[in-house]
């Protein structure tokens, strides 16, 4: 079987570090029976490890009752900031080889975790994302998260077909250059396979809950299709938006032009301009043109501050070759994984 370039050797694998990342919003009754089920399973897989809990504001005691848990780092928001600040907090104080997010309702199985690791590294993959083939949901839930998937495959064309499963494994590398805002957490997958990673995916096991309330709100799917919109115009045209917006220009002010022509023969041939729609749509026409025009250069101009600003490249690298000259022909030096 041929192996990919990414995959570690068996012979070199050492025992691995993993981060676990968990959001959670007055969960405080599933969570320590979670943090139970993680120091198991790390036992099994006699691997390093580090439990980050973010307290996302919540009201039930979590903060009181887990700053004296030992080994879990709390990070207490002063208030509710949502599921993706969360993520993003996490993922910032994450320093494990991998970082594994997942759910504080108890809803994820952390025994699949293992499973999830093994095969990133049998595949050379920098993630791999939970895939919840017998959801334990309502089926308000499924619609919605199916209808969500549609709408992401058709405007991200992602290769994930779960991607509000929080089970997932990422190599620590991954979040290097990703800031999450509003809803972004659910796109993860995609913000990845934007920069060139690779994400793959595998059926994981789903629990019902059994304590607590669903967070989950009607709001929550708004946002996230808000998200999806923005997500879309980065991924196309991040780099020159100029190409959208200056398109949409273009062809406005062309159809301002055949508007006009028409206007202009309606004059001619002596018609009521008053009770024609073409002087009108002429001008409509033209003044949006100009307006996307405009906005596409300023738009333009915004990126490049952005890029100049960040310093975060629009590419991402894997390895870098470097041969040093030497004259035995010897010397070649291979960077890291980026």
């Amino acid at each position: 079987m041929k192996t990919h370039p990414n995959a570690v050797p068996h012979a070199e694998k050492k025992n691995a570090s993993v981060s676990f990342v968990i959001p959670a919003y007055n969960e405080l009754e599933n969570l320590l029976p979670l943090i139970e089920e993680l120091r198991a399973v790390c036992t099994l897989m006699d691997c390093e490890r580090e439990i980050i809990i973010i307290d996302d504001g919540s009201t039930d005691g979590t903060t009181e009752v887990l700053r004296t848990v030992s080994d879990v780092t709390l990070i207490s928001f002063r208030r509710n900031f949502g599921q993706t600040a969360a993520f993003d907090a996490g993922f910032k104080e994450a320093g494990n080889d991998y970082v594994v997010t997942m759910d504080g309702d108890g809803q994820n199985d952390p025994a699949d975790v293992p499973r999830l690791i093994a095969h990133l590294e049998e595949n050379g993959l920098d993630a791999v994302s939970g895939w919840r083939i017998n959801r334990k949901d309502t089926a308000a839930k499924h619609i919605i998260s199916r209808v969500a998937n549609l709408l992401r495959k058709v405007f991200l064309r992602d290769s994930i077909h779960d991607s509000g499963c929080s089970l997932k494994v990422y190599r620590r590398e991954c979040f290097d250059n990703i800031n999450l805002f509003g809803e972004m957490h659910r796109f993860i997958p995609a913000l990845l396979q934007m920069q060139g990673f690779s994400v793959g995916e595998i059926h994981v096991n789903h629990r019902a809950r059994t304590r607590g309330k669903t967070k989950y709100n009607f709001t929550r799917t708004v946002k996230g299709l808000a998200d999806l919109m923005l997500l879309w115009f980065w991924s196309s045209y991040s780099v020159r938006p100029i190409h959208l917006l200056g398109g949409l220009g273009v062809a406005m002010l062309a159809l301002s032009v055949l508007f006009g022509t028409r206007t202009v023969y309606l004059f001619f041939a002596s018609y009521e301009l008053s009770s024609t729609l073409e002087p009108l749509l002429t001008v409509f026409t033209f003044t949006t043109g100009l307006l996307f025009l405009m906005l596409g250069i300023v738009t333009d101009i915004l990126i490049k501050i952005y890029y100049a600003i960040t310093k975060e490249p629009y590419y991402s690298v894997r390895d870098i070759i470097r041969h040093d000259g030497a004259e035995d022909g010897a010397g070649d030096h291979v960077e890291g994984r980026r």
